[in-house]
């Protein structure tokens, strides 16, 4: 019993001893490690009789967790004295106030893809990712678009090889998944695409949003209908917008579509129509199924929503401007 109390005595004086952390590990693992003192002790009860063996056993034990609160106070107290010295060393004013973490929010275009995917995702579209180094037959000859088309040369393409690009438009993606699926098919796919151009309104790199349906009796009317459903519901607003007449060589009919501004000018945020039927025999979809198909400018409806007039503002990474949005 009195070795035990000496023990517990020399224990105590041990642990006041370090003045680090890692100096405290090292008293910690030779009393209390697997092959410290404590556990030795623990060893040699299986010499004892029944009655000691119990009687010493529990008289351990309660060495063996006071000595392990006591570590875990001397732990505290150097901890403590360790930031205090840092404190003084470093010159630190404790009394200042800490640093206000600002919450984050999605950039403006991520945000404007998001309600537009989540307005198509409700309508029973899918969602499908496209590749952006597309090759010409994919990006333009299975689009209807022949080769002596200006939107090929290199005042308006990024061209890499002779016969690899930097994709000038979503559409891609329709003309991979019509060959490879059967009707009917609604599908959606944003990314970004490339064409050589920069000035207030237009960008190298900007995103679009594709969407496309073809189904038995889907007409014109379907189209728009579902165009001005998703234009009043992106801006919460029955607000102005007009079909205007177009070209595009992968649809007929074709037409844009234009928002009235807040400077009371239209702008243009999207081009759709009724998919050529070129393109559906093609890829031996039958007469029985017709379709449309959109491509949205993600950047053009941002520049609405958020009420910019230069599109540049959403690269500048100006947080002055994207703590407004």
């Amino acid at each position: 019993m009195l070795f035990l109390h000496k023990l517990l005595l020399h224990i105590r004086f041990y642990i006041q001893i370090p003045n680090t952390i890692k100096e405290l590990e090292i008293v910690r693992i030779n009393i209390i490690g697997k092959k410290g003192t404590i556990s030795s002790l623990l060893k040699l009860l299986s010499k004892l009789n029944i009655v000691k063996r119990s009687l010493f056993g529990n008289i351990i034990n309660n060495i063996k967790q006071i000595t392990q609160l006591l570590f875990t106070n001397r732990k505290y107290k150097i901890e403590a004295l360790t930031l205090e010295e840092r404190i003084i060393k470093e010159n630190v004013d404790a009394s200042l106030p800490g640093r206000i973490l600002t919450i984050g929010s999605m950039h403006p275009i991520t945000d404007i893809i998001s309600k537009t995917e989540r307005f198509f995702l409700k309508l029973g579209f899918i969602s499908m990712s496209g590749i952006e180094i597309e090759d010409a037959f994919h990006n333009f000859e299975a689009l209807n678009i022949p080769k002596y088309h200006p939107s090929r040369t290199e005042h308006a393409t990024f061209w890499l090889t002779k016969k690899l690009l930097l994709r000038t438009q979503a559409s891609n993606m329709q003309s991979r998944i019509l060959i490879k699926q059967k009707p009917p098919i609604k599908v959606i796919s944003s990314g970004c695409v490339y064409r050589n151009d920069y000035n207030k309104t237009h960008t190298p790199m900007f995103h679009q949003l594709e969407g496309f349906l073809v189904d038995k009796t889907i007409s014109f009317s379907n189209l728009k209908t579902i165009v001005r459903d998703f234009i009043w519901f992106l801006f919460n607003n029955k607000i102005n917008l007009r079909f205007r007449p177009s070209y595009f060589p992968f649809t007929k009919l074709s037409t844009e579509v234009d928002i009235l501004s807040s400077s009371n000018s239209w702008l243009e945020v999207l081009g759709c129509g009724m998919i050529h039927p070129k393109l559906l025999n093609n890829a031996n979809i039958s007469t029985n199924y017709s379709g449309f198909a959109f491509g949205i400018g993600i950047e053009r409806l941002a520049m609405l929503y958020y009420n910019m007039n230069d599109i540049r503002f959403l690269y500048d990474n100006d947080l002055r401007f994207l703590k407004q949005c």
